[in-house]
């Protein structure tokens, strides 16, 4: 392998209860440096004009929203100015890592970088400037990366690097209907990616398969590194486990159905909360996670709390759970403690929740379409996500059949493993050298 420096972007890292694409940051530098890469992180964080106080302002700052309605009118005010430069070139500041902040609290959700650079509002003006003038913004880093690995797409380009963007997915292009995105805009952003850019990186033969149908981009332009799980797995102490979960969140161990991941549309939570229902089974179904973009509507069956806490005037303190967004340890416990992980989203780019459910021995019911189909395999129980009464009938049978339970169980921990560290090391190390060759 030869040492390279690689720049991973800061877009969605650190945020209070992170993304899958803040997920996807996190493991890509950490795998990255595991590797034996150096690895800069590209952040739009304003660290201040003293560049003694460089570090305490861009920890102080990072992921910060400014607190008054008037500070956000003039950040506001400040990237338009900026956006506006039609031929923008946006230098960069270093940020020391001298341990002058304490920043294990971070450790979570922020990885460790060889090298940071900030530049201020840099992902807010880059979009702003992209929408007016149609062109991505220029950034200049000093002795830039030779390769710079940009986790979503975002119209940027480091000069004297190697771009590479991921994509995750096209929802907003396949399922228009579940996002706010503006469509046009954003297919002409993955558009000026590809003219942009090296290469293409996606995480799944089914998003490969659609990002070169819907662009006509020749398949040695994108390659598929899948991708991996943050999670720490260790040896599983299921009395600790178990105990953890009973004290906590009152749960029976394997009493519970689990769904965990963000609630927005594409999820199809709407369709399980109605096949969970009318299985009347006496396992909860334990849903963690934030509220995205129209979860009111996936939600309609549950009654808000302020009004009794009822489904059709049934009680259901003892049958669907909400819990907000858990810290990763406490979920990795109520994972691993579950009956069963209930995933039948309707379309996703990788199905990061299905992976690890299996690299924990907990049985999956999931899709029997694109991404999702293509991680489980025949190690979980696919359904069809359109059609509740199979994904009823899928519910019905994990809850009796013990057997079936724990072949899942077995065969899911086999079939994560094609998903492991030095797997993933292997396929970006090959996409890194054909890029840079």
């Amino acid at each position: 392998m030869t040492k390279q420096t690689i720049g991973i972007d800061g877009y969605n890292l650190a945020l209070p209860n992170g993304t899958g694409v803040a997920t996807y940051g996190f493991m890509l530098a950490n795998t990255l440096r595991a590797a034996g890469h150096d690895v800069t992180g590209v952040f739009g964080v304003d660290a201040g004009a003293d560049p003694d106080m460089h570090e305490i302002m861009f920890y102080e700052r990072l992921g910060q929203v400014p607190p008054t309605r008037q500070l956000r009118r003039k950040r506001s005010r400040r990237i338009l100015r900026a956006a506006l430069r039609p031929f923008h070139v946006r230098g960069t500041a270093d940020v020391p890592q001298a341990g002058r902040v304490e920043t294990a609290s971070l450790a979570e959700r922020l990885p460790t970088f060889d090298r940071l650079v900030t530049s201020p509002d840099l992902f807010e003006v880059a979009h702003r400037h992209f929408r007016i003038y149609g062109r991505f913004l220029r950034l200049r880093v000093p002795s830039p990366p030779q390769l710079m690995h940009w986790t979503y797409p975002l119209p940027i380009t480091i000069e004297g690097s190697a771009n590479i963007y991921t994509f995750h997915d096209l929802v907003p292009l396949r399922l228009p209907y579940t996002t706010l995105d503006a469509k046009q805009s954003y297919r002409a952003l993955l558009a000026g990616c590809i003219a942009n850019g090296q290469h293409i990186c996606t995480v799944s033969e089914a998003s490969r398969a659609d990002i070169i149908a819907e662009f006509q981009l020749p398949p040695d332009r994108i390659t598929n590194t899948y991708q991996a799980s943050p999670l720490q797995i260790g040896a599983n102490n299921a009395d600790e486990d178990a105990a953890i979960v009973e004290n906590v969140f009152g749960l029976p161990h394997r009493g519970y159905f689990l769904h965990f991941g963000a609630i927005e549309p594409k999820k199809n939570i709407g369709r399980l909360l109605e096949a969970y229902l009318s299985t009347g089974s006496a396992a909860p179904l334990v849903m963690t996670g934030s509220r995205g973009w129209r979860s009111e509507e996936e939600l309609k069956l549950l009654v808000p709390e302020d009004e009794a806490d009822t489904v059709h005037g049934r009680r259901m303190a003892e049958r669907v759970r909400r819990l907000e967004h858990l810290p990763r340890a406490l979920l990795t416990r109520l994972i691993r403690g579950a009956r069963a992980v209930l995933f039948p989203s309707i379309y996703e780019g990788f199905g990061l929740p299905v992976l690890e459910a299996m690299q924990l021995g907990t049985p999956v019911l999931t899709s029997n379409l694109g991404a999702l189909a293509e991680i489980a395999g025949a190690a979980a129980l696919l359904v069809d996500p359109y059609d509740v009464s199979a994904i009823a009938e899928g519910i019905r049978t994990l809850d009796h059949d013990a057997a079936l339970r724990a072949r899942l169980a077995a065969s899911g921990v086999e079939a994560a493993s094609r998903f492991a560290i030095p797997a993933y090391q292997a396929r970006l190390q090959e996409m890194y050298d054909r890029v840079s060759s």
